[in-house]
């Protein structure tokens, strides 16, 4: 099934789109496993600058074995302690035939958000993706990618090109489980690419914000941020690439000259700074 007309299906299936379904039980298997297995106290919130708090991972595969060493990079991936407790996650993953460079749990909670932002910069130029399986989520968790929110379906495995802009929200609740997997390109993962889909219930285009509306967000946040809720100011801009189909760093740009009409030079270089960053400029993160 097709997006509705006012998304542009081929941009938006460059960014993310459905490789395949998973069968109900077994999805209920890997839910229970990643529900019990991993210990509470071993969760990670790794990436703070990428985060408003409230999204933690755990690795199943990566460099060293070590279910808290969360912070990706090109590695040849040994199982973790933690995959090791879960063989239904383990035998999904074997049974795929994909080239891994790193698979982790990652839990996000609610009022939670991954800002926006690109993956993968400070890796080599090796081609790889990132595919989600959603194993429990809710109808406001979502990702936004190209001006459109896209609610990740369980029951499928999805794509995502996290060199393109993107970011996540969980507004409500429950927390939302996702399987991560930071493949290399090889053969494999083409063929499991080779029949993507989008289905127009996932997707709710963003309308796109006008002059008018960005200063009257602006205009407010100024309002908090004089009023010493600098944090607050600074969020409620974020929380605005969930809402509006923006430029891309506009919104960094917004915080940046929010400083500079406070007189605050260092904060507004700071946040020129976190736009480089976040936007793939320098060495960025692998967030969701």
């Amino acid at each position: 099934m097709l997006p509705t007309a006012d998304v542009d299906n081929r941009a938006l299936l460059r960014q993310v789109a459905c490789l395949r379904t998973i069968d109900d039980s077994l999805l209920e298997r890997l839910r229970h496993e990643a529900l019990t297995v991993p210990d509470e106290q071993l969760w990670v919130e790794e990436y703070s600058q990428y985060q408003s708090g409230g999204w933690s991972t755990l690795s199943l595969l990566n460099g060293s074995g070590s279910p808290t060493d969360v912070r990706i990079m090109d590695c040849t991936p040994v199982e973790t302690t933690l995959l090791e407790r879960m063989p239904v996650t383990r035998k999904l993953l074997a049974s795929l035939g994909l080239r891994y460079m790193w698979v982790r749990l990652a839990r996000l909670g609610p009022n939670s958000f991954l800002w926006e932002h690109r993956d993968y910069d400070e890796l080599s130029d090796s081609a790889r993706q990132r595919l989600h399986i959603p194993l429990m989520t809710n109808s406001s968790a979502m990702l936004v990618a190209g001006g459109v929110r896209v609610w990740l379906r369980p029951g499928r495995i999805w794509r995502l090109t996290p060199t393109h802009v993107h970011g996540a929200c969980n507004l409500l609740g429950p927390d939302r489980y996702h399987l991560l997997l930071d493949c290399y390109s090889d053969d494999r993962l083409a063929e499991l690419m080779a029949n993507e889909w989008l289905d127009d219930a996932d997707l709710v285009q963003l309308p796109p914000a006008t002059e008018t509306e960005l200063q009257g967000h602006f205009q407010k946040a100024l309002s908090l941020a004089r009023l010493g809720y600098r944090q607050s100011a600074e969020r409620y801009l974020l929380r605005l690439f969930y809402q509006r189909s923006m430029p891309e760093g506009l919104i960094y740009d917004l915080i940046s000259s929010l400083y500079d009409v406070l007189g605050d030079a260092g904060a507004a270089r700071e946040w020129s700074a976190s736009k480089t960053t976040m936007l793939g400029l320098a060495g960025s993160g692998g967030t969701a």
